[in-house]
């Protein structure tokens, strides 16, 4: 048993070795390109600055209010994917007030206290990014995404989910998406392949 935890434990570290190392990998790669992010020309054909390609959340059988909050969530992730700091401030504004709606009447008494906390926390935060340069925007959003995920553990999701994570931003830090695959929004085009998938949700 003693050996089966230990090994466990060496596997668990090697991978997370190698994600970081893969994550250095591609700064290194890209810090070699030439020309920085906003002289480079993008034709769009990538998806990377594809703003009518957007993730949303479409259920009738969801709490509305709740769909709406992941909508503008996912609009406010992908204009940080981007490193668009006026979208991330406009989405921002416009995910503090679909925060600020979200009817807590029908859930139990214990989930509205935990989804009141969350509430007041995430609009403070969604505040903030509306209001700041892109890296405090990046640092509210990873707080703000925390609570978004908290709040789906409540509000549940009949929609897939993929919760993923990025080893190198403060530590690791979460974020969530409707495809597996990883566009970062804690590093945008300086890494943005950095990351893996940490868990489905539904």
């Amino acid at each position: 048993m003693k050996i089966l935890k230990t090994t466990t434990e060496i596997l668990a570290m090697v991978f997370l070795a190698l994600t970081v190392m893969s994550c250095k990998d591609i700064k290194k790669e890209n810090s070699n390109t030439k020309g920085s992010h906003s002289e480079m020309n993008h034709n769009n054909s990538d998806g990377h600055h594809n703003s009518d390609k957007k993730e949303m959340v479409m259920d009738n059988n969801q709490d509305g209010d709740a769909v709406m909050i992941l909508n503008d969530y996912f609009n406010l992730k992908n204009a940080l994917v981007s490193d668009d700091e006026a979208k991330a401030k406009a989405y921002g504004g416009v995910l503090k007030q679909s925060i600020s709606k979200l009817d807590i009447s029908k859930y139990n008494n214990q989930e509205q206290e935990e989804l009141s906390d969350i509430i007041e926390d995430a609009v403070e935060h969604a505040e903030h990014i509306s209001e700041s340069p892109m890296p405090h925007q990046r640092e509210h959003f990873k707080i703000l995404s925390k609570d978004i995920i908290d709040m789906v553990a409540i509000t549940g999701t009949t929609t897939k989910l993929y919760e993923q994570f990025c080893p190198m931003y403060d530590g690791g830090s979460a974020w969530l998406s409707m495809s597996n695959e990883v566009k970062n929004p804690y590093y945008g085009n300086k890494m943005l392949k950095c990351g893996k998938v940490q868990r489905e949700i539904n």
